[in-house]
Formats: structure tokens, sequence, C-alpha cells
């Protein structure tokens, strides 16, 4: 052999396609000996998988001489890996036998590497099939909140978006098919997120730093909604969904289909959901006082919350052709909202029955928000069996997203939002038995808000990034890293700052109605700011001895500030506050405060996460139990001022309205008044635990356990606000070929960690029922349902939430519905 053909040799047998394909075919079994129907079949860097048929049997073509990896999964069951030996040219044939698994193992669907919740180094939970359509809600926050280390910022029901580990906002990346949601949910609590859960196939959460596959703005985790806007299969299926709700008369309606021919698919979807305000429990001290001309609540009106109806409606159609090597689509969706805001409101109401917005008896500045959203995603996955690539997916999206803030028939503010967004991941064949890959992502936002609370400027925001991914198992242990660098651009030109009146609240007695120690800013100025922050990670899973593994997950993140955290200067309703961001700084010079721009610089959030877990995957009992210990540095927060400033609206003599320190409401002389907070950065620690424990105690019942906790706390001292209190859960299942019930009671512990200006929060317990019987017609694919949330009426107030003191939780509510496939 010369040397020529020695580096071809050496060449072949690194990379699998200069060698022939085999077949490979074989059987998957239960550990009882039965048959495995719809297990999936995957082999691992090819991308190319199938399903088991009645006999439990599969069978590929085109499969690779050399080693390749088996990757088994199946509802119910812990997941397979296994190494099969192609030699030769002649048909392999192999069984495998799987074991029953208590906690439900799902995949994550946008990575380019493995992720599940029983298998990966990072922390991950998926929330599909039947329990998604159990727990949905009208907002992202609510239908998560009931996973473990999720929390939910509950914006009185109607804009509620997910905490993980205790950080949301900024630092939480909401995604649609693994692409930016786009919309400004992240900006202020009180705008929603533009995403649709009864639509949805399954939503995933990584909790703790995601920024390896998804940017930045992912260094807390994120949550991706999956759904087949762009099919992958032309097989004719679908759902839909009929549902009313007593607590708010919520009326919603869903349904998702797919069909097609042999080469093109398609698919439609569509939603609409309408309710009126909700209900709350009486407290005591309201019903003591429930007749009393003392009594004069204006944002609890009859034991409701005043302005929290909403109504929305979308649809989305996608296309996609497919082919031997993969598909390529595209869909378009159109989201509409219209949605009250509590606390947001500058004037008396008289609120009625009422069946829509529209039949609200205004009579001053009750404010909704008007949100419209065009979504266009294009998705495409192809493989090769003969390329040193084994595949590349593409995901490419533009949003066009708008939302008017209306105060009583008049639009104030206005938030729009336009994002192009590109993402190219290249994967290559198995290579020293490494899979993995590059991924190229670029986004592109322009972002601008106009009118009375405008209080982020218009700004644009650009983002390079190149991240490389790897795993590989060595023996027992899998090993996973990667890195990634990006290139973030913020450019905000012609922006004027409103001329800002703040004052120290002094007692009336000694000063009278006299504002000193005021202070007044003007500025307009143009913000040119440039980062490059870099991630890297490395984890590894070790199944030490069998049913049991051990992860770990270290990483390093960093985060680029946001525009609303550097370039905020106004009034911000919806959070009750004045805001101001990280450019400016708090003066004392001699005759009084001043607000100018800092001379601090301007640097990275950068955050150094440990993930230690400990799983058992199999037998009757499995549990997950997770450590974290996540030091962030340079952590952009807002902090009171001591000042306070007017809101910047005119109400005339006779309003009588209260504001906020951050959560507790005063109502006094200076009504018009919200607290001034300004952005700041500190280094901090947020620590802490989630456990779940499930137990199949047999074919039928099914208990489970869970608990999770955050501590979150500046490194000088002090804590952080709104932080997640303590959460211990239980869940009973019992479920039959027809008839199912699962039964929730979830204790909150008092919160009594809390910043300046914030208040401590009671404790509480809810108890949650589902019942589903899947009637004896139509194939068994109709089922009528009923479910009771909050059975005990109790009054539950989230520590998480900027109005927890006027809107608590919903009261006593029962559902009824139907569902059917097809």
């Amino acid at each position: 052999m010369n040397k020529k053909t020695k580096i071809a040799a050496l060449v072949c047998a690194s990379l699998s396609p200069c060698v022939l394909a085999q077949s490979l075919e074989g059987t998957v079994q239960t550990q009882n000996g039965k048959p495995l129907k719809g297990a999936k079949v995957e082999l691992e860097g090819a991308g190319t998988f199938t399903k088991t048929d009645m006999d439990g049997k599969f069978f590929f073509t085109d499969v690779r001489e050399g080693v390749n990896e088996i990757h088994i999964s199946a509802s119910g069951f812990s997941h397979l890996h296994q190494d099969v030996d192609v030699i030769g040219n002649k048909p392999v044939y192999k069984s495998f036998i799987v074991a029953r698994s208590p906690i439900e193992v799902i995949d994550v669907m946008a990575s380019p590497i493995h992720l599940s919740s029983m298998e990966s180094a990072m922390p991950v939970s998926v929330l599909g099939g039947e329990t998604l359509r159990r727990q949905q809600t009208a907002s992202l926050g609510d239908s998560l909140e009931k996973l473990v280390g999720v929390h939910s910022s509950f914006h009185a029901k109607v804009a509620s978006t997910p905490i993980i580990r205790g950080l949301s906002g900024p630092r939480v990346l909401i995604t649609q098919n693994g692409l930016d949601v786009s919309d400004v949910s992240r900006v202020g609590p009180d705008h929603a997120v533009s995403s649709e859960a009864s639509t949805a196939q399954q939503i995933e959460v990584l909790r703790g730093p995601a920024t390896l596959f998804y940017g930045s703005g992912a260094i807390g985790g994120v949550v991706n909604v999956v759904d087949n806007r762009v099919p992958t299969s032309s097989e004719t299926q679908g759902e839909w969904l009929l549902e009313y709700g007593s607590v708010d008369k919520q009326k919603s309606a869903s349904f998702n289909a797919t069909t097609g021919t042999d080469s093109f698919a398609f698919y439609a979807d569509g939603f609409y959901r309408k309710s009126n305000d909700y209900a709350v429990p009486v407290a005591p001290e309201i019903e003591s006082d429930e007749h009393s001309d003392e009594h004069n609540d204006d944002d609890l009106s009859d034991f409701t919350v005043v302005n929290s109806d909403e109504e929305s409606n979308g649809f989305t159609l996608g296309t996609s052709y497919i082919f031997d090597k993969g598909y390529v689509g595209i869909s378009v969706e159109q989201f509409n909202r219209e949605y009250g805001i509590p606390g947001h409101s500058h004037g008396e109401e008289e609120n009625h029955e009422h069946e829509n917005m529209d039949s609200k008896e205004v009579h001053s500045d009750n404010v909704f928000a008007d949100l419209e959203q065009t979504k266009v995603q294009l998705l495409s996955e192809l493989r090769f069996n003969d390329s040193i690539i084994s595949g590349i997916n593409l995901r490419a999206g533009f949003t066009d997203y708008e939302h008017a803030e209306i105060e009583g028939r008049e639009t104030g503010t206005v938030f729009k939002n336009s994002t192009n967004e590109l993402r190219l991941e290249v994967l290559h064949q198995p290579f020293a038995d490494f899979n993995g890959g590059t991924s190229f992502h670029y986004k592109h936002s322009d972002f601008a808000a106009q009118g009375s609370e405008a209080f982020t400027p218009p700004s644009t925001t650009e983002m390079f990034a190149l991240a490389i991914m790897e795993e590989r198992h060595f023996g027992d242990v899998l090993l996973q890293l990667g890195g990634r660098i990006e290139r973030v651009t913020l450019n905000a030109d012609r922006v004027l700052l409103p001329m800002l009146n703040a004052h120290v609240h002094e007692s009336e007695e000694e000063h009278g109605d006299d504002h000193e120690n005021e202070a007044t800013v003007t500025r307009v100025f143009y913000a040119d700011h440039e980062f490059t922050p870099v991630s890297l990670s490395v984890g590894a899973v070790w199944d030490f001895t069998p049913g049991y593994n051990l992860g770990l997950s270290i990483s390093r993140s960093q985060r680029a500030p946001s525009a609303s955290e550097l370039l905020s200067f106004g009034p911000h309703i919806g959070t009750r506050t004045y805001e101001i961001g990280a450019l400016f700084g708090l003066g004392e010079p001699d005759n009084g405060s001043t607000i100018g721009l800092t001379n601090q610089e301007i640097d990275l959030e950068t955050a150094n996460n440990i993930d230690l877990t400990l799983r058992k995957t199999q037998g009757d009992i499995g549990f997950i139990i997770n450590v974290f210990y996540n030091q962030i540095d340079n952590y952009y927060y807002q902090t009171a001022t001591g000042l306070f400033a007017e809101n910047g609206h005119d109400h005339g003599d006779d309003d009588d309205h209260g504001h906020s320190d951050d959560n507790h409401v005063h109502k006094d002389e200076h009504s018009d008044e919200l607290p001034v907070f300004i952005f700041q950065t500190d280094d901090v620690v947020l620590h802490g635990f989630e456990a779940q424990l499930a137990w199949q105690v047999n074919d039928e019942f099914n208990a489970t356990l869970f608990s999770d906790f955050v501590r979150a706390r500046r490194k000088d001292g002090g804590d952080l606000p709104r932080t997640p209190p303590v959460r211990f859960g239980t869940q009973f299942s019992y479920q039959t070929e027809r008839l199912s019930a699962h039964l929730d009671i979830t204790q909150y512990q008092s919160q009594e960690k809390v910043a300046s200006f914030e208040t401590t929060t009671d404790g509480y317990t809810l108890v949650d029922l589902a019942v589903s019987y899947d009637l004896p017609i139509l194939d068994n694919k109709l089922s009528v349902y009923l479910k009771g949330n909050n059975l005990t009426d109790t009054e539950a107030r989230v520590h998480t939430s900027f109005l927890k003191d006027i809107a608590p939780r919903p009261g006593r509510n029962i559902v009824v519905g139907v569902k059917g496939y097809f």
C-alpha cells in the first residue's frame, strides 16, 4: 500500500460516507418480553429515524459500516443508547430491551445535539402531549408554572411570563421553533408573550444558561414553543378543542391539522379565546367591610380584578416539500390579542357584567393593549450520506410586531418591533466518534415606542454569532461541550429624554405640599455600543450503574445589556415605577439630587454556573435531583432611588389613586407620582435545588412529589426583588384505557427575603383536579373533560408579580371541555 492509499484508508476510516451502505433491522421489546409498538429508533449523527411496527420491528437501509449509535425512545420508558457494529456487507439483526420509567422523557427538538430530561448534562423539562393540553392557559407563564424550577410572573393572568430559577425578562429567551418570538414581553411584565400554547406540540424549557444554543439573551434559560407549522410529514392528523371556564366566563376553541401528498404537506391551525374580568376569593378583611362606605377599592370591584378581560385569535398556514433527504417549508402566522392592563387605569370605571371589552362603561382612561403580530418562518432540514457533512438545518424568520396601549378610546403608547433572524447549523458525520457541528446565527431587531409612556427610546440591535457544539460517548460517560462568540451592537440616535421633576417625599406637617430636592434633566444624545459576549460550556453524564446517572454541567456565559436596561428614562405604568437606565447615574450636588449621564463603564453581564444532577431513570421509582450555583457579575437590576416623579398623566383634581413602592400600594396625597428606580450593576449569587420523585405504583396509578428553591442575593449583602418562594407539590394520577384523573396539591411558602421597597408575601396552598374520559365513539378519539382550579377558593398572592396587592390569583374555577383527534 503506497502513501496515498494509506491516507485514503485513514480518511475512509474516519468519515463514514467512504464505506458501503449496509442494512440494519431488529426488534424493540419491554422487560416483560412484549413487543413495543411505536418506539422511535434513531441513528445518532445521521439524522435518520423510524418507528417500530405492531410487532416491535424496525428496519434501516443505507447504514454506514463501522460503529453506529442507536437511540431508542418511547412514551413511559427510559431512553436506550446502544452501539451496533456493522461489519462487511451482511445485514445486521439486533434485539433491544427498554425499561419502564415513571418520569416522562421527551426529547428537545430545537437542539443540534441530543437533550432530554433524563440524559443531558443541562437540566431540561418538556411539557407535551396530554399534559400540555391539561395545563395550558391563556398565558405562557401560567401554562408552565407547574414545571419544576419554573414560576410565573402572573401579571393578573393576562400577561404572565415564565421565571426560571429566579431569572426572567431579558435573561430568559422565548422562542418559537428555535427562533425568537420577537415581541416586547421582555421589556415589561405588562406585555404579553405572542405565542399560543393551545396549538403547540410541546414546550421545552432549558433551565440554566443556554447561550450556547440561543445567544446572550438566554443567560437564564430558554422556553421554546414547538409546533408543526412547517410539517415534516404528510400524514393526515390533527386535533381540536372547545372549552369554557367559570371564573372569568372564558370561552376558547383551537385546532391544528396536517395533511398532504407523498411530496407536499400542508398545515393549518387556529384559536379563539374570550374572557371577562376574573373573580377572586373574598378576603376576610374585605368581607368584613363589604357594605361599608369606607371600602373603596378601585382595583377589586365586586371581588373581580377590574380590566383583566381579554380576547385573542390567530391562525397559521404552512406548507413543505418533503423528499428523501429532508424537507423545506414555509409558514405564515397572524396573532391578535386585546387584553386589559390591571393597575394601569387612570380614572374610575363602573364594571358591569359584560360580554366584550366594548360593553365596559368607561368613565375615564381605562387602559387595554391591542396586539398584532405577523410571523413568517422558513424551516429546512437536509441529510446527507455521501459527504463529510451529515446535515444542514436552516431556520429563518421575519416578525412584524405592534401593540398599542389604548386609554379610553384614544391610542396612548405604541410599541413596535421588527426582527429578521437566521440560524444555520452544519452537522458533520461522526468523526473520531464525535457528533456535532457548527452554528451560524444572525439577528437584527428594530424597536420603537411612541407615546406618553414610551420609557425606552427607539433602538436597533444587531447580532452575529458563531458556535461549535460536540458530544461523544466514552464508555459509560457522555461528554458534551461547546463554545460561542457573538458581536452585538446597540444603536439609538436622536434620543430625547423627558424633563424629570423628582423629589423626596417629606412629611406634610413639616413641608406641606412643597417639593424639595427637585432635579430636572433634559438630554439629547446618540448611543452606540458594541459588545463581544463569549460563552463556554462543558458537561458530562455518567451512567455509573444500570438505571442511574450523574450529570455535571459547567458554563461561563455572557450577556449584552438590553436597550431597556441601558436607555430607559420615563414612566412605566405597568410596573408602577419611573424607570431610568444604566447609562444614567444619580449625583448628590449641594443644591439637591441630580440625574445625569454616568461615567461608569457599560460592561457585559457574566454568569458562571455549575449544575449537578442525580437521576434514577428506570424501574417503578424514578427521581431527578438538581443543585445549582450561579454567580453573575455585573448583574443589571433596578434599585430604588428614594425619589418620586410625576407619572406623566393629567387626571384633574379629583383623582384618588395609589402609587406603588415596587410591590406595595400606598394611597395618599402623592397619587399621581411614581417611585424612581434606576438600573445599576452588582455581583449577585443565585443558588438552589430542584427535586422530582415519581412512583409508578401499578399500570394505572402514579404518584409524583416535587420541590424547588432559589436564593437570590447580592454578594455584598441584600436580596434581589421578586424571588420565587420555596415550593412543594404532589400529583396523583390515575389512568385507564378511557379514564384519566390528576390531582395536584401545591404549597407555596411565604417569602420574607425581600429587597428594599418590597413587602413580604404570605404562603398558600392550591388544589387542582382534572378528569378526562374517552367516549366509546369515533374510534375513542373524542374526549370530555372537567377541570377544577383552586378548588378551595384560596386567596393567593404571587410574590413574583408586580401586581400582587391588587391582582391575586383567580378564585375557584370550573372548566368543562371536549376535545378530539383525527
